[in-house]
């Protein structure tokens, strides 16, 4: 394993564990690096939206136009279709009312107070929501508090131009150089099959013991998955717009496509290992020892995790990583030769779901699998 790996799985160790990795200066500057995208789209934006504003429309003061762009690359980062063009409009429709406003009752401190809640209002009115009210509300503060120069032209239509300029121009980069959705979701997809892998190793562990407190705990770390799945769920979402939106990414739907049906079937997976969580624990509790095929059936299941983890961005599923789910629910039906119990179907059957969702996570299909698991 390479130095550079070491440090990243000590830092996934340390943030599963609540504690936050103290970042050396070679990761901040990574950290900086991974990010160059963004820092071209808010570079082109800003010069763009200016350009335009000074000299294309002749405007003096053309401020807005570039803090317009950043409010919409930086606050509309990760935001829905219809977010990001409500952004828009919260930015202009903010500017718009509040010059309106400033021209008939000037500027003071009451002035602004007036400003800030009719433009959050108009807003509101016009259907806008979340970070767009906001954002409306701040442009309104903007026109309240900055003078206008000496002999420039109406600034409640400059502005309001300027505003809408800037939010378009960030727009634009969002859809000429925007996110890579397959990178995002593998992001977003692979830690949580790592976590998989260490919750089975966890239950395999309290198998091997015997011990349904462990269960217990692993019970707990699986159900704490459940904040992360939603927000890989938002990625996908977020990034399928992009691959719909930009033409720099269309070739990528079907890959986006791809990776969100894995990323339900992961979702799945862990609601899976949950409900073995809780059986296992329920069963032990109760005096049932797990018998040896058993437990390894849950050791199988966590190797094909891994494997398919580690091998994520490769279309189908890994060999070595089928052979280890088929092996895990061949495994937990032999188990059941022993001496069935109630208990111990219930293991045994959430042990072949959870295999089965991650070969569906992996490309196979129902017909496929039913062949596969034919025990």
């Amino acid at each position: 394993m390479t130095e550079d790996s070491r440090a990243s799985v000590h830092h996934r160790v340390l943030r599963a564990a609540g504690i936050q990795p103290r970042l050396t200066l070679t990761d901040r500057c990574r950290a900086v690096a991974r990010r160059w995208r963004q820092l071209l789209r808010l570079a082109a934006a800003t010069a763009g939206a200016y350009a335009i504003a000074t000299h294309l429309l002749g405007h003096q003061q053309a401020f807005f136009a570039p803090i317009a762009a950043v409010i919409v690359l930086v606050a509309g980062a990760g935001l829905r279709q219809r977010m990001l063009l409500e952004l828009v409009l919260g930015v202009a429709v903010g500017v718009l009312v509040g010059e309106l406003l400033i021209l008939a009752i000037g500027r003071g401190a009451w002035q602004l107070a007036l400003v800030v809640v009719l433009a959050t209002s108009s807003a509101l009115f016009a259907g806008l929501r979340g970070v767009a009210i906001t954002q409306a509300a701040n442009s309104g503060v903007l026109m309240a508090a900055v003078v206008p120069a000496v002999g420039a032209s109406d600034p409640a239509v400059t502005r309001f131009l300027d505003a809408l300029v800037g939010g378009l121009c960030g727009l634009a980069m969002v859809l000429l150089l925007p996110r890579n959705p397959t990178r995002d979701l593998g992001r977003e997809v692979r830690p949580l099959l790592t976590e998989l892998a260490g919750i089975l190793d966890e239950l395999a562990v309290a198998m091997r013991a015997g011990d349904p407190g462990a269960a217990e705990t692993t019970l707990a770390r699986a159900r704490g998955l459940q904040e992360r799945v939603t927000a890989a769920q938002n990625t996908a979402a977020n990034v399928a717009e992009v691959a719909a939106m930009s033409p720099v990414r269309w070739r990528q739907r079907p890959e986006v496509a791809r990776y969100a049906g894995a990323l339900t079937d992961v979702d799945n997976a862990i609601r899976d290992a949950r409900v073995l969580a809780r059986r296992l624990s329920s069963m032990l509790r109760m005096g049932e020892r797990c018998s040896p095929s058993m437990t390894a059936s849950v050791e199988a299941l966590s190797r094909g995790v891994r494997i398919f983890e580690s091998d994520f961005a490769a279309p189908g599923l890994p060999q070595d990583a089928e052979e280890n789910l088929v092996e895990a629910v061949r495994l937990a039906m032999e188990s059941l030769t022993d001496r069935m119990t109630l208990n111990r179907a219930a293991v045994v059957s959430q042990i072949r779901s959870l295999a089965a969702d991650l070969l569906f996570a992996g490309g196979m299909t129902r017909d496929e699998l039913d062949v596969r698991l034919n025990f």
